[in-house]
């Protein structure tokens, strides 16, 4: 595998202008992919996996923007691109899988059309040839009867079928870098081998690079090389997958981690993650995931870690900076004298609002500035009434 990166994602920021202001659905997201490389991307729904695959293909919905950062592919920074050049790139040079298939099919043309034309444009090939090659993707993706198939329109195929035909589209351009956006969610485990093997295949015989985002820990570990983990618009850990999954570094993986059950292993109970991901209108400050870790202490509060090195991974957490100061230890959750009241909705309210807040809430009142704030609870200080 090539040491030098296909894709480069540096310090990237996608942002949503509202009428109550900006909100910032990806923060500072840097990553690189090489050549021939399976790079996964998981965590909880709303983390930031998809838009950051549609930033990267330039697909953002508006009002969603890049505020910031690049997107360079072979060197050649492809974000800043006009429209007409970014079409080009797409499908010839960057592939996408879509969650939803029938958001990628125009139901008024055949697969075959779609296949075809697809074919043609990107790789100048007679018509008899990309018809040969589109039938050749079809059967590589597990549609019997291709040859028949491929005059079926989109609503001729089941759901798990359409899937497969995206995947034939993704793939018909023979792209360098493909954005594989949950590809085998709709479909039944014995096709997900298929697909997984395809996708090694591709990467192994081609040297294509392979995004992959998806919430199913058993197809990372069976496909990726490496795996980046996603909090609130931020990557927690990055690092290789055997050691993310067995050894992760970061609170967040361990209780992601934690959560899976294990064959062989008798267990009582699974790690469950209290609360809930903040909304995008309500990120703490500092780590955001310290509301509901169990290891927070004064420093994870008032300021944001960047990925550090931990293990042969990178984990942004203060626990692996040495110079971090722990004299308050780490099994409390601490706050300063910027203390705020944090509901079990993960809300952060302004401290002049607390005793309003308190007069309408069941509060429980702490002594000094030691406070431990779980999702059933809501706290201040007694200072703050």
């Amino acid at each position: 595998m090539s040491s030098t990166p296909l894709l480069e994602v540096r310090s990237l920021r996608i942002e949503f202008p509202t009428r109550r202001g900006t909100l910032v659905a990806v923060d500072n997201i840097s990553l690189s992919i090489a050549p021939g490389e399976v790079l996964g991307v998981v965590g909880e729904s709303g983390a930031g996996k998809s838009l950051t695959g549609a930033a990267i293909i330039g697909l953002l919905e508006p009002p969603g923007r890049i505020a910031a950062g690049e997107v360079k592919l072979n060197g050649l920074r492809i974000d800043n691109l006009p429209y007409d050049e970014m079409r080009k790139v797409r499908g010839r040079e960057i592939g996408a899988i879509f969650q939803d298939p029938l958001t990628s099919l125009n139901p008024l043309y055949t697969v075959g059309q779609q296949l075809v034309e697809t074919i043609t444009t990107h790789l100048h090939v007679s018509m008899p040839e990309a018809r040969r090659r589109a039938i050749d993707l079809l059967l590589s993706t597990g549609i019997p009867a291709a040859e028949r198939r491929i005059d079926h329109y989109p609503h001729q195929f089941s759901g798990g079928m359409r899937q497969r035909v995206v995947i034939a589209l993704a793939l018909a351009a023979e792209p360098k870098l493909v954005i594989a956006d949950e590809p085998t969610t709709a479909l039944d485990v014995s096709i997900q081998a298929q697909i997984i093997t395809l996708l090694k295949r591709l990467c192994r015989d081609k040297k294509t690079a392979v995004m992959l985002i998806t919430h199913d820990m058993g197809v990372i570990a069976e496909t990726a090389d490496r795996v980046a983990v996603m909090y609130a618009g931020r990557i927690a850990e990055i690092g290789p997958v055997a050691d993310v999954i067995h050894r992760p570094q970061h609170p967040y993986t361990v209780g992601l981690m934690g959560s899976i059950p294990t064959f062989g292993h008798e267990t009582e109970r699974l790690v469950q993650i209290e609360g809930s991901m903040p909304r995008l209108t309500a990120i703490p400050s500092g780590c955001a995931y310290h509301p509901r870790c169990p290891k927070t202490f004064d420093l994870c509060v008032r300021h944001r870690p960047d990925l550090m090195p931990a293990g042969t991974s990178q984990a942004a957490c203060w626990l692996h900076d040495p110079d971090a100061s722990r004299t308050k230890g780490k099994d409390s959750k601490y706050f300063d004298g910027d203390a705020s009241l944090i509901d079990q909705y993960n809300t952060v309210l302004p401290v002049d609002k607390v005793a309003d807040e308190a007069r309408k809430k069941s509060v429980k009142y702490f002594d000094g500035d030691a406070t431990q704030i779980d999702q059933y609870r809501t706290v201040i200080r007694p200072d703050d009434e």
